[in-house]
């Protein structure tokens, strides 16, 4: 009733107490494909599924590297997480700069959020229409975040974003307890499992539409040596976790009729003639 009244501008209150503009905004990050993260006592993982705009286009890019400690997944519009992933770089280059250490990825977290509460408050902004994914790693272990353009953030132990992510959820909430303890190759295998549950019923997961992002020790597909810092698996390098991952169960419903034993064909003999049903 009062939506076209007061959907105008991000700094007019609704009769309800609701601000549209922010709202629109957290619809545009449902819109856009989605991103898992994952985290364990030694590693945080981000998993996302790149969308192309046509069968002559490239897929668009869906994680960015922020500094060797920290990555983000995006969902939304790819402009606006242009600009702020470039804010965070500048943020992590002036923590290195003027205090000689790692920006805090708390500390990283809260200042984009307190970026994005700036455009949902003053008059003449529009909020950015994009959510983040960001992990990061520090001397207490591997941290999970989700930023979104309504200007909070929130710890998670496993979380998803984009379109269809309620799906995902409800795999990660069945089996979050498990993922302390996981190793980096059963935490991939989760996350694709959680991503798998968001695409359409004739899609699958391929090594040209996923990405994998890995923060922590190398796992045992990757060279020896690898650093511990944040890297991006995408094309041939998926395909080996892509391989792991346990075929979907068939629904009920298709393997009933499957075992169901055909009807009884009339005797060759018979006069009768078949009356097909309409």
């Amino acid at each position: 009733m009062f939506r076209n009244t007061y959907d105008s501008d991000n700094t007019v209150f609704s009769p309800q107490g609701r601000l549209h503009q922010v709202e629109y905004a957290l619809e545009a990050v449902k819109q856009g494909s989605a991103a898992v993260g994952l985290r364990s006592k030694t590693h945080a993982i981000l998993l996302a599924l790149k969308r192309s705009s046509g069968e002559l286009a490239s897929y668009q890019q869906k994680m960015f590297r922020i500094d060797d400690h920290v990555g983000i997944a995006i969902a939304g519009l790819t402009s606006d997480a242009r600009v702020l992933s470039n804010f965070m770089r500048q943020q992590a280059m002036a923590s290195k700069m003027v205090f000689n250490r790692p920006v805090p990825v708390n500390r990283l977290v809260s200042v984009i959020a307190d970026k994005a509460q700036v455009n949902t408050q003053e008059y003449g902004r529009r909020p950015y229409g994009v959510g983040f994914l960001v992990i990061g790693l520090d001397h207490t272990g591997p941290h999970l975040y989700e930023f979104s353009p309504s200007g909070t953030s929130f710890e998670y132990f496993a979380v998803s974003i984009g379109a269809r992510s309620q799906s995902a959820k409800t795999y990660l909430e069945r089996h979050f307890e498990s993922f302390v303890d996981c190793s980096l190759e059963d935490l991939i295998r989760h996350g694709l499992h959680a991503l798998r549950e968001t695409l359409q019923q004739d899609k699958e997961l391929t090594t040209n539409n996923t990405s994998i992002g890995i923060l922590g020790p190398c796992g045992i597909h990757e060279a020896e040596g690898t650093p511990v810092d944040f890297r991006i698996l995408e094309g041939a390098p998926v395909e080996v976790y892509l391989q792991t991952m346990v075929p979907k169960e068939v629904p009920h419903a298709a393997s009933a009729s499957a075992s169901t034993p055909a009807l009884a064909q009339p005797p060759s003999g018979s006069d009768e003639d078949v009356q097909m049903s309409e």
